[in-house]
């Protein structure tokens, strides 16, 4: 592989292959796609993509293929037909899938000679090649080594480990931590409408910096399961977060919204059961 002179073929244009494609021309990588449904490569093509017509002359026309379909499924549909094309190949997997799913992709291709690098994209399609991406990715080091420079144009390349799942976990646990600080968000707002006061207002000058601030606190401070520093007695936390669902509840909002309170209360009254 040699930097800029890679030779990319996409499998999947749906928004995020199609940024994936976008941020490679940009860079000035030989880039053709491929995708199951025609006609969604026009505006790539303007820009100098190629459009294959099928995954096979795609794998053939690259020296590094990436996947980014809608499921593992689809990844092993695409894939049954062409496998003798990926013999002796590197296949770069950014669809979104389980741990397990990469595990099992990764002995499948293995045993029709091909090598997998797993990959999790930390960005939505808008921020897909900027500095505010990152591309998590798995698998054997060598093939991290050698196909990061060809991916760079795509967000920041971070390999998190030889297992191929751990792409694939480290990107859902970090989602989780994200729908778990919106779904926090959308509660406090959801109370704060009830109550007839001003969104937009608490948002800008409560909620925002409050969160800014404690964001390092939460994240350096997660530990399920683990002690509770001695400044956050548990039974206090337990009290003040039955307070704060008996608030939810009073200003009628609903109870699937304070699900990550009902969460931390678990949490704190095991934490007070083993004091």
């Amino acid at each position: 592989m040699n930097g800029k002179q890679e030779r990319i073929s996409i499998l999947g244009l749906g928004a995020m292959g199609y940024a994936l494609a976008g941020a490679l021309l940009g860079a000035g990588r030989e880039v053709t796609v491929w995708n199951r449904s025609p006609g969604k490569a026009r505006g790539l093509l303007a820009r100098g993509a190629r459009e294959a017509s099928s995954a096979e002359e795609a794998i053939e026309a690259g020296d590094l293929t990436i996947a980014c379909l809608l499921d593992d499924a689809s990844v092993r549909e695409t894939l049954t037909p062409v496998l003798g094309k990926l013999a002796g190949e590197t296949l770069v997997n950014l669809t979104s899938g389980s741990a397990r799913q990469a595990r099992e992709l990764a002995g499948w291709l293995g045993r029709h000679g091909a090598r997998l690098l797993a990959g999790g994209i930390m960005a939505g399609p808008p921020t897909v090649g900027t500095a505010d991406a990152t591309i998590l990715y798995s698998g054997a080091r060598d093939l991290f080594d050698r196909a990061a420079p060809a991916l760079d144009p795509l967000g920041r390349p971070h390999w998190v480990g030889e297992d191929p799942g751990f792409a694939a976990m480290y990107d859902m646990a970090a989602l989780s931590g994200m729908y778990g600080m919106g779904v926090g968000a959308e509660h406090a707002v959801a109370l704060i409408r009830a109550e007839g006061g001003d969104v937009e207002a608490f948002k800008r000058d409560v909620l925002r910096p409050w969160m800014e601030r404690m964001l390092p606190f939460t994240v350096d401070g997660a530990d399920p399961g683990g002690p509770v520093p001695d400044e956050s007695n548990p039974e206090m936390q337990a009290t003040g977060l039955e307070n704060m669902l008996a608030t939810s509840k009073e200003a009628g909002v609903p109870d699937e919204l304070a699900g990550h309170l009902h969460a931390s209360l678990w949490g704190m009254r095991r934490a007070t059961t083993a004091r």
